[in-house]
This record gives structure tokens, sequence and C-alpha cells, in this order.
């Protein structure tokens, strides 16, 4: 069993970064693919990035050159750094993992976060 928790949300003006993390516990996550998602008020979770077990990495089209997913094997944790923000970025952020998954819809994440709220005044 994966336990994720996340943290390092808040409040920041557009155009400004942040760095939200994801710290795991129990098996190592490099067994794990790992993802970030986001849910904004009324709208459907959304797939932002992901770090696969192989170590590739693949984004949302519309964060791609402002959000970079890492791992730290060390720390057993992952990270978004998300620089450049805009308003519709604003959302609660969760991480989730799977075993040695490719996938990048939400049902096929086993473990979850309990999320980490980001919101970006304009």
């Amino acid at each position: 069993q994966v336990q994720l928790v996340e943290s390092g949300g808040g409040l920041v003006q557009a155009g400004g970064s942040l760095r939200v993390s994801c710290a795991a516990s129990g098996p190592t996550l490099t067994d794990y693919t790992t993802a970030w998602f986001r849910q904004a008020p009324g709208k459907e979770r959304e797939f932002v990035a992901t770090f696969l077990y192989s170590g590739k990495t693949y984004y949302l089209d519309s964060v791609k050159g402002r959000f970079t997913i890492s791992r730290d094997n060390a720390q057993n944790s992952v990270y978004l750094q998300m620089n450049s923000l805009k308003p519709e970025d604003t959302a609660v952020y969760y991480c989730a993992a799977q075993y040695k998954g490719i996938s990048d819809t939400a049902q096929q994440y086993d473990y979850w976060g309990r999320g980490t709220q980001v919101t970006v005044s304009s």
C-alpha cells in the first residue's frame, strides 16, 4: 500500500511560481508511475503531468513548458514545479500512483493523496 501526502500549495499571483510536493510512504516510487492531477470547482479532474516508472514524463498540453514533474528517489517524493502560473491553473492538485502503469487517466490510478490547493490570482 502506498500513502501519498501533498504539500506546498498556496496563493500566488499570475506569472509566479510554486512547487507542490508529494511525499510517499510504503513501497519505493521507483516501481510506480506517479502523476499530478488537478480539479477546479465545478470541473472534472484533469491530468496534468506524469512521471512514468521508466523515468519518462508527459504533460498536459496547456502546461508544457511551464510545469515540470520530477522524482527524488532518496526522499521517495514527487514534485511539480509550476512556473508562469495562470489563473486557470487554480485547482486542487492531487498526487496519484499506479504500480508500473502507463495510463494518464485518473481511473487507472490506485493511490491518491488528499490534495493541496493552488490558487492563482489575476
